[in-house]
C-alpha cells in the first residue's frame, strides 16, 4: 500500500505542469487508496460490525433464517430475474465482477428478496478473489440500508440490465437458456409470448414481482421502527464527537470512548487491536 502511494505521488510530481488527463485520474486513485484503508480501520475498530448492524434500530428489520429457497436461488443465479443471475453466474465462474454490479446484487438480495446482510455475505465473501472483509462488510451494510447513514439504494435491476448490457451480450453469454428470448424482452422475459414455454422448464420464474418486492421494501424499511426511535438513535450517532476522547500512544491518532471500554476506560491506551499488539511488539 506505501509502495502504491508513493508511486502514484512520484508520478504526480512528474506531471505537474502538463495537461495529459492523468492528473484527475490519480487523484481518484490515491482517494481509493485512503478510502481502503478507512474501512480497514473501521472494521479493525468496531469488529462487531461483521455481525451486527451499524445502526440498532435496523437489527430485526429482516428475518432470520434467511428465506432457504430465496437465498439458495439468489447464490445459485437462479432468481429468474435475467441480469441478476447472470452476474451471479460469471462471479461464480470468474471470482470478480464490477462494484455496480455487486451493489445490485446485494440491493436485490436486501430488498426485493428480504434477505438479511449475514446471510448473504459470506456467500459473497467466498466467491470474490478480491475479497477483503474490512471492504466486504461496511459495503454489505450501506447496501442493504443498515447503517442509519447511506441513502438506501434499491436497484431495478431490469433497468440495470438494459442499461448495463444494451445489446444483451453478457446476459446471453451467462444464460444460454435464454438464447430464442427476443431483444426486447431479455431482461423480462415473463412478458414474452413464448415464456409459458421457457419458465419453470428451462429457466426459473421470477421469485418474486419485482415492482411488488420493491414497493414492499420501501415501506418496511420506513415503518421499521417508530419515527421517535430513530431520531433518538441518529441524534445519538451524531454526538459521537462529544465522547470523551483519548490519543492512541502507538499510532499517536486521537479515538473516542466506545461502550465496550465502558468498564476499563481508565486503561484504554490503544485505538485498537492492531495498535495494541504492535506496542507489544515494540
Amino acid at each position: 500500500m506505501r509502495e502504491a502511494a508513493r508511486a502514484a505521488a512520484a508520478r504526480q510530481r512528474a506531471l505537474r505542469g502538463m495537461r495529459d488527463g492523468w492528473a484527475g485520474s490519480l487523484r481518484s486513485f490515491q482517494s481509493r487508496l485512503a478510502w481502503r484503508d478507512h474501512f480497514i480501520q473501521k472494521l479493525e475498530d468496531e469488529p462487531a460490525l461483521e455481525h451486527r448492524c451499524l445502526h440498532p434500530a435496523c437489527e430485526g428489520l429482516r428475518p432470520r433464517p434467511a428465506d432457504a429457497a430465496r437465498l439458495g436461488a439468489w447464490a445459485r443465479g437462479e432468481t429468474g430475474i435475467p441480469f441478476v443471475d447472470a452476474c451471479m453466474r460469471s462471479l461464480q465462474a470468474t471470482g470478480w465482477i464490477n462494484f455496480r454490479m455487486r451493489a445490485m446484487l446485494v440491493a436485490v438480495a436486501s430488498y426485493h428478496l428480504w434477505l438479511d446482510w449475514r446471510d448473504t455475505g459470506p456467500v459473497l465473501a467466498r466467491l470474490f478473489t478480491d475479497y477483503e472483509p474490512g471492504i466486504h462488510w461496511p459495503q454489505m451494510q450501506m447496501q442493504s440500508g443498515t447503517t442509519g447513514m447511506n441513502t438506501v439504494r434499491i436497484y431495478n435491476p431490469v433497468k440495470q440490465g438494459r442499461d448495463q448490457d444494451a445489446r444483451g451480450a453478457f446476459t446471453r453469454a451467462w444464460l444460454p437458456e435464454l438464447a430464442e428470448v427476443p431483444d426486447a424482452f431479455l431482461q423480462e422475459p415473463w412478458r414474452w409470448q413464448g415464456a409459458p414455454g421457457l419458465l419453470g422448464r428451462r429457466y426459473p420464474a421470477p421469485v418474486v414481482d419485482i415492482a411488488l418486492a420493491a414497493r414492499a421494501a420501501r415501506s418496511a424499511k420506513a415503518g421499521g421502527r417508530p419515527a421517535g426511535e430513530l431520531r433518538f438513535l441518529m441524534a445519538r450517532m451524531r454526538k459521537k464527537a462529544d465522547l470523551p476522547q483519548k490519543t492512541c500512544v502507538t499510532c499517536g491518532r486521537p479515538f473516542a470512548w466506545r461502550r465496550k471500554w465502558a468498564a476499563v476506560w481508565d486503561e484504554v491506551r490503544h485505538c485498537s487491536e492492531r495498535c495494541r499488539r504492535e506496542a507489544r511488539r515494540r
